[in-house]
């Protein structure tokens, strides 16, 4: 099984693209956790939150995974949990960490901040798009993970995101609905 995670700061559009891209593989993609977690919590969250959420997308992951699919996206992972911790707690717990190390993806397709923000009451930091892609960055480079930046807007972000993965996957071509990516072009 190919297991790509969607990865990167917020509002860069990782669940639309996950989403899309489970789409045009004929596929199926494992949705972000965090955001029905916190839409019902009714206190301000706390670094245990962030473990429990972390926990249950390692969670919906492993059963996603039970089907057996060729190729699965992911909408989120640990990497964002480990930097949202950092950021917003000034450490990471070792229960995320581990869960980071265990990560098995093939790629991370990490989103530029190229697209406008979108104010969502969920999300924290308009203002510091460019330091949490730098963390993002840094990161993945300094931990070795494959990784490829998607640029671009609406259709032309999916088709980076397609022709990295195609780069990346000498045999996922034929997994491709032609008929289903010439929508977004």
């Amino acid at each position: 099984m190919i297991k790509i995670s969607i990865t990167g700061p917020e509002s860069t559009g990782k669940s639309w693209l996950s989403e899309n891209l489970a789409y045009v593989f004929n596929t199926i993609w494992v949705k972000e956790y965090a955001r029905e977690y916190l839409e019902r919590l009714d206190h301000p969250y706390t670094i245990d939150d962030v473990i429990t959420i972390a926990r249950k997308q390692r969670q919906l992951e492993h059963e996603i995974a039970s089907y057996k699919p060729h190729l699965m996206f992911c909408d989120t992972d640990m990497l964002v949990c480990k930097i949202w911790c950092e950021v917003k707690f000034g450490y990471c717990p070792p229960q995320i960490i581990e869960l980071y190390q265990e990560d098995d993806y093939q790629l991370y397709l990490l989103m530029d901040i190229d697209l406008p923000w979108v104010y969502d009451p969920l999300r924290e930091h308009p203002h510091f798009r460019q330091e949490l892609f730098k963390i993002y960055l840094n990161t993945l480079t300094l931990d070795h993970k494959p990784f490829e930046v998607i640029k671009g807007l609406n259709g032309e972000r999916l088709i980076n995101a397609v022709n990295a993965i195609m780069h990346h996957f000498v045999g996922i071509k034929e997994m491709l609905i032609p008929e289903r990516i010439q929508s977004y072009e």
